[in-house]
């Protein structure tokens, strides 16, 4: 006789365990547990079958892996929580006895913990932390902007504002910038590094309210992880960049509000290269070196000045705008240097923030209103300004020698990865439509009149493919007839046509010539009836009349269809029906552009 199984000993009860049951486990509270949830990145689940992972019960909880809750036993983070609660104790009794010498001392203990073996652990590889670096930034630059509030101390936000400036000059650095759009929400960035994309989101700077409806703890939580995070991977990017971390930052300049310019970014010295080349010292007797090796090592400073050297890089804010004379040719200008040959001027109207950002990521110089904040390398009047981007109806004074236009010109340039003509963009202008450069037109996709006449400028290259024929220029249409035209008239001369086909011409032929029988029976010249049958309207692709061909096909597709299993029936009728709804939305969309053209045009009248 076999040995009798334990009830709940295997299967999905012994897969999942409960949040009751995980906390009786830790002997932890509800809120300790939440956080080291969030912490260490474990979330609920849903088995597949609740009564059976719940032990029979069809009570509704929450479900967690038993494996995940297990290696939460060895988490070091729950002594140090155990710890501050014990601090907490003391400290309100010290505070009830009014013992403020005692209380004085335990803030001074008061115990901290970090987060650095968490990012390590959940980050084996650099890439990873890339991969998940989305979600952090866009809380990063969300609290960066924040006001300081009870929950919020203003630790929290200048370290945010901290960590998210050294991000967006790192971008700037490297010139790994490619998408920006300009949403209710707020602003979309992309940037690619390392060949990961990362997208994130940062909001506009108005004046926030901040709401009572919003669990702070969570978040707090969240950010807290999200920090350590963030400087990591700044951290490892500064240096792989050959860039001294942290930057130094000018407080004059800050005090100014230079915004970005108010950091200093520098490579690393050449004293600590040669140190961190040089072996430590240790107690173990040094091996005596050959004359070979001392050879290299007396050279190896020259060395490694020569490698700086050669890499030349001009001071922290003019390094991203200078343009080298091999930039000359536009033909070999690269994508991330736009604006390389461009000096731009913003005018106090515009968002400073998000201008100065693009702009000297895609290796453009730019200047702005003292009223927007100090340091600005150009002043309005400086004739090397090539473009100022205002956002008034109205200019009162204007320069000869440079272009007006409104922001939303920089920011199209950089989707199209091109500069855009400016008559579209000058001031007093209305404005096309900003697309989304993160949607990608499938086929039978409906394809907006912008879009399609941003494709047919590029020769149909970039973010829009697979654009409909109705959608490009009248130019290209009139081309491809002609070489339709001829292309049919060489395959006609080469090759036979179809059995199909000729039945087809044969039946069409025989009721033309009938046709011209009864006119000629009724005394009708050839004459009129020839301009009778030019006058007719040509059949439309909607009302022509199916060949036997397609028939034929159509009917063929019902059988093979019929043919299939049921589940695979669904799943073709599926496919078909939202191939139809699709279509559907298209012309829904189609006609309402139709009627708002119609009611525009009709109020200009």
């Amino acid at each position: 006789m076999g040995k009798i199984k334990k009830k709940f000993s295997e299967g999905s009860s012994r897969t999942y365990t409960t949040r009751n049951r995980a906390l009786r486990k830790l002997q932890v509270s509800l809120a300790d547990f939440r956080r080291l949830c969030i912490l260490k990145g474990i979330y609920p689940v849903e088995p597949r079958s609740q009564k059976k992972a719940n032990r029979g019960s069809s009570k509704p909880t929450t479900f967690y892996y038993a494996k995940d809750i297990q290696l939460l036993l060895s988490e070091p983070l729950i002594a140090k929580f155990r710890e501050h609660k014990i601090f907490l104790r003391k400290l309100q009794r010290a505070l009830g006895k009014d013992d403020l010498t005692r209380a004085k001392g335990l803030e001074t203990r008061r115990p901290e913990y970090t987060l650095d073996h968490l990012v390590i652990e959940r980050y084996p590889a650099f890439v990873d932390a890339l991969r998940d670096l989305d979600d952090a930034l866009c809380m990063v630059f969300l609290f960066a902007t924040m006001p300081t509030v009870s929950k919020v101390t203003n630790e929290i936000v200048e370290d945010c504002k901290r960590l998210s400036t050294e991000f967006m000059h790192y971008v700037i650095h490297s010139h790994c910038l490619r998408k920006v759009f300009l949403s209710i929400k707020g602003i979309y960035y992309q940037a690619e590094i390392q060949g990961q994309s990362i997208t994130w989101i940062v909001p506009y700077q108005f004046s926030q309210n901040v709401p009572l409806d919003v669990d702070f703890k969570v978040m707090g939580t969240f950010l807290q992880f999200y920090r350590t995070l963030l400087g990591f991977v700044n951290y490892r990017l500064y240096t792989t960049s050959n860039l001294s971390y942290p930057p130094k930052v000018d407080q004059s300049m800050d005090d100014s509000a230079a915004g970005l310019g108010s950091l200093r970014i520098e490579a690393k010295r050449v004293e600590d290269l040669i140190k961190a080349t040089q072996p430590t010292e240790t107690t173990v007797p040094e091996v005596a070196m050959t004359k070979e090796m001392k050879q290299r090592m007396e050279t190896l400073g020259s060395k490694i000045k020569k490698i700086v050297a050669a890499d030349t890089t001009a001071p922290a804010y003019e390094s991203v705008g200078d343009a080298d004379g091999d930039q000359d040719d536009e033909s070999q200008q690269s994508d991330n240097q736009l604006f390389a040959k461009q000096v731009f001027y913003l005018s106090r109207e515009v968002p400073r923030y998000s201008l100065e950002f693009v702009i000297r990521a895609f290796g453009g110089r730019l200047g702005w209103d003292q009223t927007s904040g100090g340091g600005s390398p150009y002043a309005e009047n400086d004739r090397t300004i090539t473009v100022q981007i205002s956002d008034r109806p109205v200019q009162g004074h204007q320069f000869l020698d440079r272009i007006y236009v409104q922001p939303q010109w920089v920011y199209d340039s950089i989707n199209a990865r091109r500069l855009l003509d400016v008559d579209d963009y000058l001031i007093g202008q209305t404005l096309p439509a900003h697309l989304s450069p993160f949607v990608e037109y499938e086929e039978g996709d409906y394809v907006p009149e912008a879009a399609s006449k941003l494709a047919a400028a590029a020769g149909f290259e970039g973010e829009v493919t697979n654009l409909k024929p109705e959608d490009r220029d009248q130019s290209e249409d009139s081309e491809e007839e002609d070489v339709a035209d001829i292309d049919g008239a060489s395959a006609d001369e080469d090759a036979p046509d179809s059995d199909d086909d000729e039945e087809d011409e044969d039946a069409i032929a025989e009721k033309q010539h009938q046709k011209q029988l009864l006119a000629e029976r009724a005394g009708v010249s050839f004459s009129e009836y020839q301009q009778k049958q030019t006058a007719k309207p040509k059949p439309t692709a909607a009302g022509k009349k199916r060949s036997k061909a397609e028939i034929e096909e159509e009917e063929r597709q019902k059988i093979a269809i019929s043919m299939l299993s049921k589940k695979k029936r669904k799943v073709v009728n599926r496919t078909q029906a939202d191939a139809y709804k699709k279509a559907k939305d298209v012309n829904t969309l189609k006609t309402r552009k139709a009627q708002a053209a119609k009611s525009a045009k009709g109020k200009k009248n």
